[in-house]
């Protein structure tokens, strides 16, 4: 009779940390889509306007293969466009869809947050420990 009581315990605990781990689920899939250090660098430079892949290649530092496939995934998943001009030479410009560009506000709050802990974080430490 114990061990059904144990296995009825245990899986009240594994539905609760299911529970626990669902709320965490929005947080950590958001992650996982924006979470690369190529993403986030792409996403931010175009939250300031349309660019050309040269003009990311420039502004991210990222190698040509590498940014390609980031941008190739952002468009997958909505947050980026593509816009090709057939003039010559033909030009191709990327820009935010309306799902990347709500992303300004996150990372308004990132940079807030940023400010706050990554700067002064030597301080904070050296406080902390006095």
């Amino acid at each position: 009779m114990s061990s059904d009581s144990s296995v009825s315990e245990r899986s009240q605990g594994t539905a609760a940390d299911g529970l626990e781990h669902e709320s965490v689920c929005p947080v950590v899939e958001s992650i996982d889509q924006i979470g690369s250090r190529w993403r986030l660098a792409v996403l931010h430079e175009l939250l300031g306007g349309e660019h050309r892949f040269n003009e990311l290649k420039r502004a991210t530092d990222a190698n040509a293969r590498t940014l390609s496939r980031v941008l190739e995934d952002l468009g997958e998943m909505g947050f980026v466009e593509r816009r090709m001009e057939e003039d010559a030479p033909i030009a191709t410009y990327y820009s935010l869809t309306p799902k990347g560009r709500s992303l300004e506000p996150v990372f308004a709050e990132i940079e807030c947050w940023a400010g706050s802990w990554l700067e002064d974080g030597d301080e904070a430490s050296a406080e902390s420990e006095a």
